[in-house]
């Protein structure tokens, strides 16, 4: 259907462009760098405008100008160039054509299948083009999926100047996966009305609703002694670390909560009986049981140290991103553009919450609405991670329509 999607997302899939959460530079990896300046390359020679790659905060952003006179607001896709924290070297994709629905031999030489057993949704996609891993490395559909479906869609625009549209924004940016990529995103100079992130996971998913989200760092400072002369002596860190988690709320975990409910999770933990390293999450749609959250949290914090001569835990805790849908309920236009597009193209619109975040997050509260549409990947950031042809060619298609109703509508507003 789209001539260049296929060979595009796969030549995308096997550079490596992981993004690195220890690193300081921006972006986080030279790959990504080398990554987006052969972007730009390829933006120009398929014939936008403005194609820009900028240094300060590693985005690649590039023009389609209006082939109208009417007055259509200005509509942005964005997609991210970095994959997740999974093995990414040497990505050889698979192309599995006319999938007959059995499980998937990923490796014979390492024994590595993909079972339908394990994975059902596996037959959803019965006589497709599947694309998997070899079984050794993850995908990257998440995002190399978004990205081949906004340039190949703007390919096609490019092509058939006889479907009218106003202008068109277009940026792929870094280290999404580490959620820092979007703090440098430059809303004044994207230029858009609204926009699209193409992040989400399988056909019709759109997501307007995030979590609040903060992370608390917390060192817990003990006292190692010989056990043998312990007595009102030692104090263990670890047996500290051990009280304060089992004193939140034991159902208030990621594994026991769902829809709009909130949670802590202990993402991570290392050290000994002399100190003790804790990293936790804290997550909520509503932004007062948010800060409710937070607050319990230093609450036990202070808690748990008045029972010491002098403060044994010390923390660190910072906002990470906020729920956009608090913004974009404002103006739901972008939202229900989205939906008609999906739905004129026969496509069920799934929206609902979406329990993470993503770049249009923090892209909204700078001041560009962006919700998350489907690019149609699923088992993202593993060897498992699959997505077909006919997927990708559902999100490129849905772009389309996007712009095309956009330019539509507008007009329709404008006559009444």
């Amino acid at each position: 259907m789209y001539q260049n999607l296929l060979e595009r997302f796969i030549r995308y899939a096997k550079v490596n462009t992981r993004s690195d959460a220890t690193s300081k530079t921006v972006p986080t990896t030279q790959s990504q760098v080398d990554f987006a300046l052969k972007l730009v390359e390829e933006l120009k020679q398929i014939g936008l405008s403005d194609v820009t790659y900028t240094d300060a905060n590693g985005f690649v952003t590039a023009t389609l100008p209006a082939n109208t006179d009417k007055e259509i607001p200005t509509i942005g896709f964005i997609a991210h160039i970095d994959t997740a924290d999974f093995n990414a070297e040497n990505i050889q994709p698979l192309v599995h054509e006319n999938y007959d629905g059995q499980d998937v031999v990923l490796n014979e030489e390492l024994d590595i299948t993909m079972a339908v057993s394990e994975f059902p949704n596996l037959k959803n996609y019965v006589g497709e083009t599947l694309i998997t891993t070899d079984g050794t490395t993850l995908l990257g559909s998440d995002d190399k999926s978004g990205m081949a479906e906004i340039i190949s869609a703007m390919e096609y625009l490019l092509a058939h100047p006889e479907m009218k549209h106003g202008t068109v924004r277009v940026a792929f940016g870094p280290d999404e996966e580490i959620g820092t990529g979007a703090d440098l995103f430059d809303v004044e100079h994207f230029a858009a009305d609204f926009a699209y992130t193409l992040d989400s996971g399988t056909v019709g998913r759109m997501e307007y609703e995030t979590f609040n989200a903060a992370q608390a760092e917390l060192t817990i400072q003990g006292s190692s002694v010989h056990p043998g002369t312990a007595y009102n002596r030692m104090v263990n860190a670890l047996s500290v670390a051990a009280q304060f988690h089992n004193l939140l709320p034991e159902e208030e975990v990621p594994e026991k909560t769902k829809d709009y409910e909130g949670f802590y999770m202990l993402g991570q933990q290392k050290g000994n009986i002399d100190k003790v390293e804790m990293t936790y999450i804290i997550r909520d749609h509503d932004t007062e049981k948010f800060q409710s959250r937070k607050q319990h949290f230093q609450d036990l914090i202070n808690q748990m140290n008045a029972q010491f001569d002098y403060p044994r835990i010390s923390y660190k805790m910072y906002d990470q991103y906020y729920n956009m849908g608090d913004i974009i309920k404002k103006d739901m236009t972008p939202v229900h553009l989205a939906e008609d597009a999906m739905k004129a193209l026969g496509i069920e619109p799934i929206v609902e919450p979406f329990r993470g975040g993503t770049d249009g997050s923090k892209i909204t509260y700078k001041g560009l609405p962006t919700p998350n549409i489907f690019v149609g990947g699923e088992n993202f950031h593993g060897k498992f991670e699959f997505v077909t042809l006919e997927a990708m060619e559902k999100a490129t298609s849905t772009i389309l329509k996007i712009v095309e109703l956009g330019a539509e509508e507008n007009t329709r507003a404008k006559n009444l």
